[in-house]
C-alpha cells in the first residue's frame, strides 16, 4: 500500500509540474503534461499501473463528455449548414488521406492505417476554444462557427473510432440500443436532477451523470467499442441543460482536470519511446503534411462558398488543422488494443503534438481576424435579421 501511495505522488508531482510550466509558459496545459510523461518514461522509466490505467481511461471520457457538453446548441442549430459542410470535410479528408497514405506508402497494416486516419482526422476543441476565448472572437459569429464546425468533425472521429473496431454482435446491438434510449430519456432526467439538487453537497446530479457514462461504457467494451462514443453523445444532448447550470459544470470540470485528466496525458507522453521518435522524424513530417494539406484542400475551397473572405477562410482553415485531445485518444485506443506497435504509436502523438503546434502558431501570427470587423458570415446574418424586423413592421 505504501508503494502505491508513492507512485501516486510521483504521478501527481509530475502533473504539478506540468501545472506549473503551462502557467510560466502560456502552452496548453495537455500539451505541457504529454512532454513530461515523455521526459518522464525515458529517463526515469515511468510506467502506468493498472490504477492509473483506470484514471486515465476516466479521465479521457469525462474530457470527452465536456467537450460535447460544451458546444452552444444555438450557435449549432445557426449555423448548422457551414458547420455541417466544414466539419464532415474536415473529418473525410483528412482521414482518408492520412489512411493512404500510412497504408499505400509507410505499409501500415490495414488497422494501424485506420487508426493512423482517426487520430489524424481531429481538430482540438480544447486548443481551439482556448484561441477563440483568448482572442475574443467566442462572441462572434464567425468563432461559433469554428467551434460548431469542431463538434462535427470530432464526432466523425469518434463515430469511426467505435463503428471501425467494433464488435458486431448482439453488445453491439444492446450498445446502440443503449445509447438511442440514454439520448432520449438522459437530457430530462438530467434536467430533473439538476433543477431538484444542484447545490446540494453530496453532489447527486454528478453522481447520476457518472452512473450513465459508466454503463455506458462498459457497454462500450463489451461491443469493442470506446467508451468516449457515448460519453460524447451524452455531453451533447445534455449541453441544452448544463447551460443553465453552469455551476454543476465547473464541478465537473475542477475534478476532471484536477485529478483525472493529468494521468491521461502524463501516460500519453510516457508510452511515447524518443528513441522511436528520432527515427521516425521524416516520418512525422510526411504526415503532419499530410493532415495539414489534406484539410487545406478540403476547408479552405467550403470556407470561401460560405461567403468568407480570404484571411478568415485561411484562419479557419489552420484553426480546423489543429488536434490533440481525440488524436491522442484514438492512437492510445490503437496501441492499448494491439492495433499499431509502439513505434507506430510514438509517430502518431508525435504529429498529433505537432498539429496542435503549428497550425496555432501560423493562425494567430498571421491570420487572426480582427475582433471589431465583423466577418461576412455575420454581417449577412444580421443584415438578413434587419430586413426580417422592416418586413415584420
Amino acid at each position: 500500500m505504501a508503494e502505491t501511495w508513492l507512485v501516486a505522488a510521483l504521478w501527481m508531482g509530475l502533473a504539478l509540474l506540468a501545472s506549473y510550466l503551462s502557467i510560466r509558459t502560456a502552452i496548453s496545459v495537455a500539451m505541457v503534461e504529454i512532454f513530461v510523461g515523455v521526459l518522464a518514461g525515458n529517463l526515469l522509466h515511468l510506467q502506468p499501473t493498472s490504477w492509473v490505467n483506470f484514471l486515465a481511461g476516466l479521465g479521457s471520457v469525462l474530457l470527452t463528455f465536456l467537450a460535447g457538453a460544451e458546444i452552444e446548441p444555438e450557435a449549432l442549430r445557426k449555423h448548422w449548414k457551414p458547420a455541417l459542410a466544414i466539419g464532415f470535410v474536415s473529418f473525410l479528408a483528412p482521414f482518408l488521406g492520412a489512411m493512404a497514405f500510412a497504408k499505400f506508402v509507410l505499409h501500415w497494416s490495414p488497422d494501424a492505417s485506420k487508426i493512423a486516419g482517426i487520430a489524424l482526422s481531429t481538430t482540438s476543441v480544447a486548443v481551439v476554444y482556448a484561441v477563440m476565448v483568448e482572442t475574443g472572437l467566442n462572441k462572434m459569429d464567425i468563432g461559433k462557427l469554428i467551434l460548431a464546425a469542431c463538434f462535427v468533425t470530432d464526432l466523425g472521429t469518434v463515430l469511426a473510432l467505435g463503428i471501425l473496431f467494433a464488435n458486431y454482435n448482439i453488445w453491439l446491438a444492446l450498445f446502440i440500443a443503449a445509447i438511442a434510449i440514454a439520448m432520449v430519456v438522459s437530457p430530462k432526467i438530467v434536467k430533473t436532477f439538476l433543477s431538484r439538487f444542484e447545490g446540494h453537497v453530496s453532489e447527486p446530479e454528478i453522481k447520476l451523470l457518472l452512473l450513465l457514462i459508466f454503463a455506458l461504457g462498459g457497454l462500450a467494451a463489451k461491443a469493442n467499442s470506446e467508451a468516449v462514443l457515448p460519453a460524447y453523445l451524452l455531453g451533447l444532448v445534455c449541453a441544452g441543460a448544463f447551460a443553465h447550470h453552469r455551476e454543476t459544470m465547473h464541478h465537473i470540470r475542477v475534478t476532471t482536470f484536477a485529478l483525472l485528466t493529468p494521468f491521461y496525458f502524463l501516460k500519453a507522453g510516457v508510452l511515447v519511446q524518443a528513441t522511436a521518435v528520432f527515427k521516425s522524424l521524416g516520418i512525422i513530417a510526411l504526415l503532419l503534411i499530410v493532415k495539414m494539406i489534406t484539410k487545406l484542400i478540403g476547408v479552405y475551397p467550403l470556407a470561401k462558398i460560405f461567403r468568407m473572405d480570404t484571411r478568415t477562410g485561411a484562419y479557419t482553415t489552420l484553426l480546423m488543422s489543429t488536434g490533440l485531445t481525440f488524436g491522442t485518444i484514438s492512437a492510445l485506443f490503437g496501441l492499448t488494443r494491439g492495433y499499431i506497435t509502439q513505434e507506430q504509436y510514438s509517430t502518431l502523438v508525435t504529429v498529433v503534438i505537432g498539429s496542435a503546434i503549428i497550425p496555432t502558431l501560423i493562425a494567430q501570427s498571421f491570420f487572426r481576424p480582427k475582433v471589431t470587423a465583423l466577418s461576412s458570415v455575420q454581417a449577412e446574418d444580421e443584415a438578413l435579421a434587419i430586413n426580417e424586423h422592416k418586413g415584420g413592421k
